[in-house]
């Protein structure tokens, strides 16, 4: 790590702490030639997903889109806002650990139905509504006759 003074490369880490968010580390380090003190933070790099809508455009993955669609389905049901956002980190770790760079928006639909379906069925129904866009009836009852 090159000191911010001297520009030397040579340093020693004094203490390393994870930090608040637990995404990256925080190393106090202390140059070799000039003897001063500085702070780096160390993160993971993580290649970018993108998501591959209907229509065949791109945008890069979102993990508020996922967040936003579970607290609406899950309004005034009694699912904490901690749970969802657990569910929501999961996503977001499977996609990242498939190392596919692009993802069909389908499949991650899929996955928050499925993950909502553990999590409370009522919020599963909200949400399948709205992702499935139920035409009629028949399609929302052929819905609740699979559960």
């Amino acid at each position: 790590m090159k000191c911010i003074y001297c520009g030397c490369e040579e340093s020693k880490v004094l203490d390393s702490r994870s930090t608040e968010e637990t995404n990256s580390i925080r190393r106090r380090r202390e140059c070799l030639h000039c003897g001063r003190r500085f702070t780096t933070y160390e993160t993971v790099e993580t290649t970018p997903i993108l998501v591959v809508k209907t229509d065949g455009s791109r945008q890069p993955f979102d993990r508020a889109k996922i967040l936003n669609g579970m607290i609406k389905a899950c309004e005034k049901r009694p699912v904490s806002l901690s749970q969802i956002e657990s569910v929501a980190m999961d996503i977001e770790k499977n996609l990242q650990n498939g190392l596919k760079q692009e993802v069909r928006s389908s499949e991650i639909g899929e996955m928050v139905m499925n993950a909502l379906k553990n999590l409370d069925e009522v919020a599963y129904v909200r949400f399948a509504s709205v992702y499935r866009q139920f035409k009629d009836i028949t399609s929302f009852k052929k819905l609740l006759e699979e559960m």
